[in-house]
């Protein structure tokens, strides 16, 4: 791993969840150790487990996040809105909702941007990243998808919830940072398990990851061997 990324530095662009809906009390508070030990940038659970985690991380600087209208994607945009809001008065610091994909694969536009306006404007400040679930979309309807995220004043799109066969290939990534060229940003989530990927997708722009809590882990282990094994290599070039 380059200088220029340390493990510490990864840590604070990753996010890990519990977010299964057999996940318990003790999984959440594991969740909350492991994400307080590597100072990950975000921990998200399901919207009943909030005040628990928002307590459980409590003086760490490991935000509060939380989905909305999560997995699907079909609740009404009233529904949303007022899940969005009951997240950030229990703590959520930042919440990823669910695009309604049925609804944008219909090409009903205009209901998919008032959908994601309506909820980034109810939470202000806290910053909104929008799932798109590429697994289901067609590389239009990803484009479309990202147009209506930028419109909406949404902080990030996101490539899926983890939960479909395929989510953040290096193809679909690439195809989200190429169109959208930083007038939004790009959190890769669904798919990601080791340090060669993540390192593929920084260099296509990608500037957030959702990645599973063994694997993130995982992948800040590898990062720091690499690390370890580089400063030795220029530490023996140095003493020849």
């Amino acid at each position: 791993m380059s200088a220029s990324l340390s493990t510490a530095h990864l840590a604070r662009m990753i996010d890990i969840s519990a977010v299964q809906a057999f996940n318990t009390i003790e999984d959440v508070r594991e969740l909350a150790r492991i994400a307080r030990q590597h100072n990950f940038i975000a921990a998200h659970v399901l919207p009943h487990f909030v005040s628990l985690l928002h307590q459980e991380l409590t003086g760490s600087q490991t935000l509060t996040g939380a989905p909305v209208g999560f997995p699907a994607g079909a609740n009404s945009t009233r529904v949303k809105v007022q899940e969005a809001c009951e997240l950030a008065e229990a703590g959520v610091q930042e919440m990823d909702m669910m695009i309604n994909v049925g609804r944008l694969r219909s090409r009903d536009n205009s209901y998919v941007l008032t959908d994601i306006r309506s909820v980034v404007e109810a939470v202000k400040p806290v910053p909104v990243k929008v799932i798109l679930e590429v697994h289901h979309l067609s590389d239009e309807e990803i484009k479309q998808g990202c147009d209506s995220c930028i419109q909406a004043g949404a902080e990030f799109v996101k490539t899926g919830t983890g939960w479909t066969p395929s989510g953040a290939t290096l193809e679909r990534v690439r195809l989200i940072t190429n169109f959208v060229r930083g007038a939004i940003k790009v959190k890769a989530s669904g798919g990601i398990r080791d340090l060669e990927t993540v390192k593929s997708l920084l260099q296509m722009g990608v500037q957030r990851f959702g990645i599973n809590t063994k694997a993130a882990v995982a992948i800040l282990a590898r990062g720091h061997a690499e690390s370890t094994d580089h400063a030795q290599e220029k530490v023996q070039l140095g003493s020849r």
